[in-house]
């Protein structure tokens, strides 16, 4: 993995927008503008991408325990001049709070075992015999448990796109109804024109007056009304 590379993961897993990113580098002590931000940001194949150096990705995750942890009191840290996987893991482990059990369950939940001490050995000092470089397949596999734990999701975006503010179907209404009476009900209640004085009132049958002189049914022709 290169410096570019964690920059973009770190962004994308933390949600963090331009300002932020820019915030971030300032709290350890840069000043960077938006664009340098954007470049960095860049895919390689990009003609406006910038390689990250080291000393930049280190004041960049300074900033980044401040982010998470709170800014410290007192001088602010010494970015390294020279980053390895094994000095970018550590600073991940300090800037989430992480303990050695954690790492290697947050490892485990993509699929990727690796025991304590070869854990505890990526801490030691270079010159210790215990000593053993952090390859970039654990730092690669650590950035992604952390990106699926701890993802933040852009505000007002739709997680589930399937999701819909329709109302929900219920057993009620989700299966026609068999009964001809409902749905005769149905039929005359959608045909019948609402009132003018009563919202959904129809006519009422026994106040209708049938011409008796008329030619049709004589089931029809008779005079119904209330009395």
């Amino acid at each position: 993995m290169n410096n570019n590379d964690v920059l973009r993961k770190l962004r994308y897993t933390f949600n963090f927008n331009d300002k932020q990113m820019v915030a971030i580098f300032a709290s350890a002590g840069e000043e960077v503008s938006r664009e340098q931000v954007s470049q960095w940001l860049k895919k390689d194949t990009d003609s406006d991408f910038v390689a990250l150096f080291d000393t930049k990705l280190a004041v960049f995750l300074n900033g980044f325990i401040n982010e998470k942890r709170g800014k410290k009191p007192g001088p602010l840290a010494i970015p390294e001049k020279r980053l390895s996987n094994n000095i970018i893991l550590t600073k991940l482990k300090i800037a989430l709070n992480l303990q050695a059990e954690q790492i290697i369950s947050l490892l485990e939940s993509v699929d990727f075992r690796i025991s304590k001490p070869e854990l505890s050995a990526f801490s030691r000092k270079v010159d210790h015999q215990h000593y053993r470089e952090c390859k970039d397949q654990v730092l690669r596999n650590l950035l992604h448990a952390i990106d699926k734990t701890y993802h933040v999701e852009r505000t007002g975006k739709i997680a589930n796109p399937t999701t819909s503010s329709a109302p929900k179907v219920t057993a009620s209404n989700s299966k026609p109804s068999n009964n001809k009476k409902d749905f005769v009900k149905k039929k005359a209640n959608k045909a019948a024109p609402a009132s003018p004085w009563v919202e959904g009132a129809r006519p009422n049958a026994s106040n209708i007056y049938v011409n008796p002189k008329s030619t049709t049914d004589s089931k029809r022709q008779k005079l119904k009304l209330s009395k």
